[in-house]
Parts: structure tokens; C-alpha cells; sequence
């Protein structure tokens, strides 16, 4: 167990995905997670990663016995030690969304005990030039690129398939300083918005080089907002999820609501309908821009109460007792503060969204502890080519 692996090849069977973009083997009696495979692949892998422990990292750097589902990469560099942005590009649409419904499965069974069969429905437009939002990195020559897989080191791109055209085309063709990280953006008018990041070495300011308020549009509204604020990757997955929260939020008129980790405010828009003018929706974002955009956006929508903070530092000063609550965190999840704080108010239903499934699977055990239970689930494909997939739950109290 103490033999460092790193840079060993060997031949492996691949069994089942894991979360992370990765599939499982055992070799030796180590766990070998491996990139670039599919389940039940024959293939000669190499170990990339390896401290010491239980498991080493690798990737198939041979294929010996295909899976019916491998497919030719799109991308000339999704391979093994080239750009880390894609880990699925050599599967199938439908193989894609099978993994992804498998990890969903499987962190839910794992982290919060619950047997739950996911389908993994997608979005319209294909599985490639559906990134409308991008950060790419320059390298030493100046060429913008991508990161290599759980590495700092740059990979010069001539194109990204998974990104929009103009996003790409605004971004890829010029030079940069070493270490710049630039932004770029396509909002749902077609204008593409770029800020470049300078390298922090040089101590210097974000610089908007193209635009800067992007308009963008879902859940029947028009939404004015920072271009590089948070908004859905997908151009099509905002309307998605705003169109299941409004179906399982289903507030009364005059009710309240809770939007928490409320970004511009596109649920707190939902819940406000529901709610009408005579009820309350308190919406909690801990970004100041976010704040005023939202503010801006909903200015109509006199029952949208906007708190600038942390979700736990706010909720340990609400005594009111929602209806509902929406939930939309960041990736690592609510947390014990914030879920047991929202178990504690009492609301009927629960509307989490969530980017990450282990993340949603530990949440939901805690809802689970204090007497709700998960009563619905949908997982979208928001993200594809990647390991990435959004669900949608709803948590009822028992």
C-alpha cells in the first residue's frame, strides 16, 4: 500500500462510475479511479495520482475492450493528460445522462440511505455549443486556454466545441499576459460581455473589455444583471428549473416564502406570483451586486423583501413561519446550520436546487432527521460533456 504507483501502467477492468467523472477499478487490491474509461472496459490505464492511500488516480490511456457506448471526442484535447474541462466526451448522449443518473442514485442511497431511480432528462440543444459562460487562463506564450485535469497547468485551445461560438471567437484568437484569466459571456441577446482577470502577481483590477450588464431571460421575464454575476450556465436550464420550482412551490396568495441563496432573484420572481401582493417573499443573497440587480429587477414586486447576507446569519433572526422555502445553494451544499435552521421555521415544502449530488444526498439526510422526506426528484443535464447534472428535489414535511 506504501508503493507509489505514480506513472505505472496497468491493465484493469473498469467497473461502476463514481462521482467526479471517474469510473472504479480494483487492482492489486487498490481502488484505481479512472478517467477516460467507461464501465465494464478492458484498458490499460496510467497512474497520474497516487499519496499513499487506499485508492491512486489513473487514466485510460489504452482502450483493450471498448463499451457500446464509447463514442470519438468531439474535442482533440479531451483526452488523457490534455484539458480537464470535459470527462464524458467519449460516451454517448444517452450514456451520459445513464452515469450521471447513477451517481445521483448512488449518493442518495450512500449519504442519505434512500433507494430513489433518477432518469437524467436533457435540454434542448445537443450536447455541444451550450456553454454561455466561460473563464479562460493564458498561458506562458500568452495563448488562452483551459486547465489540465486537477492541475494548474494550461492547455492552448484552437476551439472549445462545448462553448458558444461567439464566446469562443471572442476570446481564443488573441494574445494575453501569462496568467490572465478571462471572462466571457454570451447573454440571451447574443452580445458576448469579456472581463480579463489580471494575474494577481501584477496586483491590477478587473478590466471589462467588452460589455458588462447582460440581459438574459427566463421564468417570463426580462433580466437585466452583471455579466459575470452567477446565471445559469445552459442557456435553456434557468426557465427549466423556474418552471419546476413554480409547479412544486405552489404557494397560496398571500402566503410566505423563503428564497435562499437567492442570486438576482429569479425563484423569489416565481414565489412572488404565487404569493401575490398581499404576501411576503424573503429573498437572502450574500452578494452585494447580486443584491441590487435583484432589487432593480423585481423593483415591481413590493412583496420581495430583499437581506444582504449570509443565509445562517440571517435566518437566526427570522421568527416567521413560511409556507415554503426554495433553496438554491452553492456547491458544496446548505450545510446542518442552514437546513436545521429551515426545519426549524416549519415550512410544508422544501424546493431544493442542486449542483452537486453528494452535496443534495448529506442535506436531504439532515432534512430526513427532522421529519422531512424527499418526495420528488428531477435531474437535468445541464452540464453536458461533464460530470456535472442538476437536480431539483422536493422535501415535504411527514
Amino acid at each position: 500500500m506504501s508503493q507509489d504507483w505514480t506513472g505505472r501502467t496497468v491493465e484493469a477492468t473498469v467497473g461502476p462510475v463514481a462521482h467526479g467523472g471517474h469510473c472504479v477499478a480494483r487492482v492489486d487490491g487498490r481502488v484505481v479511479f479512472v478517467r477516460h474509461a467507461l464501465p465494464g472496459e478492458r484498458v490499460l490505464a496510467r497512474v497520474t495520482e497516487d499519496n499513499g492511500k487506499s485508492f491512486c488516480r489513473a487514466d485510460a490511456v489504452q482502450v483493450l475492450a471498448p463499451s457500446p457506448d464509447r463514442v470519438e471526442p468531439p474535442c482533440p484535447v479531451a483526452g488523457p493528460g490534455l484539458c480537464g474541462g470535459c470527462d464524458w466526451q467519449h460516451a454517448s448522449g444517452p450514456a451520459q445522462r445513464e452515469l450521471k443518473a447513477r451517481v445521483v442514485e448512488e449518493q442518495l442511497r450512500r449519504l442519505a440511505g434512500l433507494d430513489v431511480p433518477v432518469t437524467v432528462e436533457p435540454l434542448s440543444g445537443g450536447l455541444l455549443r451550450w456553454r454561455t459562460r466561460v473563464r479562460f487562463v493564458a498561458d506562458g506564450d500568452g495563448n488562452a486556454g483551459l486547465r489540465a485535469h486537477r492541475s494548474h497547468r494550461v492547455v492552448p485551445l484552437q476551439d472549445c466545441p462545448i462553448t458558444v461560438r461567439p464566446a469562443v471567437d471572442a476570446v481564443l484568437p488573441h494574445s494575453w499576459s501569462e496568467g490572465d484569466e478571462i471572462e466571457a459571456t454570451e447573454d440571451a441577446d447574443g452580445e458576448v460581455h469579456v472581463r480579463r482577470l489580471p494575474s494577481r502577481t501584477r496586483r491590477q483590477r478587473p478590466e471589462q473589455l467588452r460589455g458588462g450588464i447582460a440581459v438574459q431571460r427566463a421564468a417570463g421575464r426580462d433580466w437585466k444583471l452583471d455579466a459575470h454575476g452567477f446565471w445559469q450556465v445552459h442557456p435553456q436550464a434557468a426557465d427549466a428549473f423556474a418552471q419546476v420550482v413554480r409547479e412544486w412551490a405552489d404557494a397560496s396568495p398571500g402566503a410566505r416564502a423563503w428564497d435562499l441563496y437567492a442570486g438576482v432573484g429569479l425563484f423569489a420572481s416565481v414565489l412572488a406570483e404565487q404569493v401575490g401582493p398581499k404576501g411576503r417573499v424573503l429573498a437572502v443573497e450574500s452578494g452585494r451586486r447580486a443584491v441590487a440587480d435583484g432589487r432593480e429587477n423585481l423593483a415591481g414586486m413590493r412583496q420581495v423583501r430583499w437581506r444582504c447576507g449570509q443565509v445562517e446569519h440571517v435566518l437566526r433572526q427570522r421568527t416567521d413561519t413560511p409556507q415554503v422555502v426554495v433553496l438554491d445553494p452553492p456547491r458544496k451544499g446548505a450545510g446542518r446550520v442552514v437546513v436545521e435552521a429551515v426545519a426549524t421555521a416549519g415550512p410544508d415544502r422544501v424546493v431544493y436546487v442542486a449542483c452537486d449530488p453528494a452535496a443534495l444526498a448529506r442535506d436531504v439526510a439532515i432534512f430526513g432527521e427532522h421529519g422531512y422526506r424527499l418526495d420528488k426528484l428531477r435531474a437535468f443535464d445541464a452540464f453536458p460533456m461533464t460530470h456535472h447534472v442538476e437536480c431539483v428535489a422536493l422535501l415535504r414535511r411527514a
